[in-house]
């Protein structure tokens, strides 16, 4: 068994028992849950919702598994039914959604004037966040948990509950079909 198995069973041993402190009411342990998984939560969404949202919901997340714990049927299964509820509370956003209402000359304008400064580097990091946005669910979401939330292939794997295979192919296509996506805007942004 390699090292890096070895402390994948161990974290997984220590969620367990997280999950089961928490359930009996330690909201300290609950608390490390949520250190441990708010990143996964935060790229599931990031990969769904506008970005503004992304904070608010992800403690929404969290504040909708607390009382549902009892229900979880496989303690060992908490990431893969936690990103469960963060899809759907991401898909629940969207029936909720209020239309928009327009925000006053004045403010529009602070707004601009505020971000004017780096407004470039916004403007090419949303770019690229709707190019991943663009994929496939599968590719979107792996890519998003490895390339802004920084994690590993294998703590990718070990949180959601998708096996360490399906994490690499899905990083492996994600990262293909990015790599073609960004070669056509290239080429378009060229042609103009």
């Amino acid at each position: 068994m390699s090292d890096l198995s070895i402390r994948e069973a161990a974290a997984q041993s220590d969620d367990i028992a997280l999950v089961e402190a928490a359930r009996s009411g330690d909201r300290s342990a609950y608390g490390r849950l949520y250190d441990r998984y708010a990143r996964m939560v935060h790229g599931i969404l990031l990969a769904r919702v506008p970005r503004h949202e992304v904070d608010d919901l992800t403690q929404d997340v969290f504040l909708q598994a607390m009382p549902r714990l009892g229900s979880l049927r496989d303690t060992a299964r908490f990431g893969a039914w936690l990103g469960a509820i963060a899809r759907n509370r991401a898909n629940d956003f969207f029936r909720r959604a209020k239309p928009a209402t327009d925000l006053s000359e004045t403010l529009a304008a602070e707004r601009i004037e505020d971000r004017a400064a780096s407004s470039s580097q916004i403007a090419e990091a949303s770019g690229i966040l709707e190019l991943i946005r663009s994929l496939p669910d599968a590719y979107r979401e792996t890519l998003i948990l490895r390339l802004v939330e920084g994690m590993t292939g294998p703590e990718i794997a070990s949180r959601t509950g998708l096996s360490p295979g399906s994490v690499r192919v899905n990083l492996h296509r994600g990262m293909q079909q990015l790599r073609e996506r960004l070669g056509a805007r290239s080429s378009n942004a060229a042609a103009l």
